[in-house]
């Protein structure tokens, strides 16, 4: 099979497919990518273990920091203790959550929506670009989310001296 069709073949996998859990298989939240295809997970009751890749997915899914992906408990790793079997996309969520299978601890407050968010502060942006009012303003500025947000850390000491 040649690569633009294992590509082709996988990501209709990956997007099409409308998985559950089987067996030990469970969902998991990515805390963060530890390199070499290793992925750091938590589980929904909080346990955080690493995970592996498998060279199926290996450029052709990309994830990131909050997706959501399926694991199967693999038993010869001591660091590495499970591998992921499937990436969960918001079409994946919604079927498991029609069927009762997603965990409650990964719910988001009620009401919030963050595909909705992000577009209705986009659209907040770009009618915002075109004000001469504040042309220093960094707000339309591209957040990048695969980066925590800074936390400015403002110093309420003065050292302000008189003599």
């Amino acid at each position: 099979m040649s690569k633009a069709t294992k590509k082709k073949h996988v990501a209709r996998e990956v997007l099409e497919d409308l998985v559950v859990p089987s067996g030990k298989q469970q969902v998991v939240k990515v805390v963060g990518g530890r390199g070499n295809n290793l992925h750091e997970v938590q589980s929904a009751n909080g346990e955080c273990f690493l995970c592996s890749m498998p060279t199926k997915f290996r450029r052709n899914v990309w994830i990131k920091r909050g997706d959501y992906v399926m694991v199967e408990p693999i038993a010869e790793g001591h660091k590495v203790t499970a591998e992921i079997v499937h990436v969960l996309y918001p079409v994946q969520i919604k079927h498991l959550r029609e069927q009762s299978l997603w965990p409650p601890a990964f719910d988001t407050p009620a009401g919030y929506k963050p595909v909705e968010a992000a577009k209705s502060k986009a659209t907040i942006v770009q009618k915002d670009a075109y004000s001469e009012e504040d042309s220093d303003n960094d707000d339309d500025l591209f957040v990048n989310t695969n980066h925590p947000p800074p936390t400015e850390i403002c110093d309420s000491s003065s050292n302000d001296s008189d003599s």
